[in-house]
């Protein structure tokens, strides 16, 4: 079963903070120079300036070290500069001085999921969404439902996946996957009905989006839909693995002899 999966956690930073570092003062109470420090950091994190991020957590650490979000934003920083080993460490750190932590906790599940270690994820991720008051929590059912699909437990990747929709109706890859996983299954209805619910949400699909649609209409028949898609995966994505999977599927389905007479 080959379903694509994205990224499974957009990283929340705080895009709302500039890096305009003159608003410190040598007579900064130490908790708001703590809490301006991080949320400095995490907007370098979002630049992609990893020095200046770290710079920023330096300093946030000397003022606290036992503070949970410092360590989970060096965490951000070494999984982004590959440094996974040194991202590890943090994230755990992190989770050790605040186990209550769930946007750590989520994000070293994504990390977790990144490195293929889907039945790690699968645990922290249960542990996420028990956290009723997390804001994230409609994501993390969707992340939930995507490592219990990697691990091959269809029926409760299902299940995570539909809890996450009654929170966030709008959840295009939470609908793609339930669309993939039930055709996976050949319930084709299914998975026609929430593949439609995700294409009213996207402007342009992705090359699996296509894909999927493509096979739901071949198995339903709705043969002007499937001709549409074919003609949109081929001219949006022609060296895609989607694209060429569809052309082997047609020569598969091509009869043997055509133009000999028998």
């Amino acid at each position: 079963m080959r379903i694509v999966l994205g990224a499974i956690l957009t990283l929340i930073l705080a895009g709302c903070v500039t890096t305009n570092e003159t608003v410190f003062t040598n007579k900064e109470v130490p908790d708001v120079a703590l809490k301006r420090r991080v949320e400095l950091a995490r907007a370098y994190i979002g630049q992609g300036n990893w020095e200046n991020a770290k710079r920023n957590l330096k300093l946030a650490a000397d003022i606290d070290p036992n503070n949970a979000e410092v360590y989970e934003a060096f965490a951000l920083v070494y999984q982004s500069t590959g440094e996974f080993e040194a991202a590890e460490s943090n994230f755990r750190k992190a989770l050790v001085l605040d186990k209550s932590l769930s946007r750590a906790r989520n994000n070293f599940a994504a990390f977790l999921f990144g490195q293929q270690r889907f039945a790690e994820a699968e645990v922290e991720l249960e542990l996420v969404v028990r956290d009723t008051l997390y804001s994230g929590r409609p994501q993390a059912f969707t992340n939930l439902g995507l490592c219990r699909a990697r691990l091959g437990k269809i029926e409760p990747a299902i299940e995570a996946l539909e809890r996450a929709l009654t929170m966030e109706l709008r959840n295009p890859l939470a609908l793609l996957t339930l669309a993939q996983l039930y055709l996976e299954q050949r319930d084709y209805l299914n998975g026609q009905s929430y593949y439609s619910s995700y294409r009213k949400l996207v402007r342009t699909q992705p090359a699996a989006g296509l894909w999927t649609g493509i096979r739901l209409a071949k198995a339903l028949q709705l043969q002007d839909e499937q001709a549409s898609l074919e003609l949109a995966l081929q001219n949006l994505y022609p060296d895609s693995p989607e694209a060429k999977a569809m052309r082997e599927q047609r020569t598969v389905q091509r009869p043997n002899g055509v133009g000999s007479s028998n």
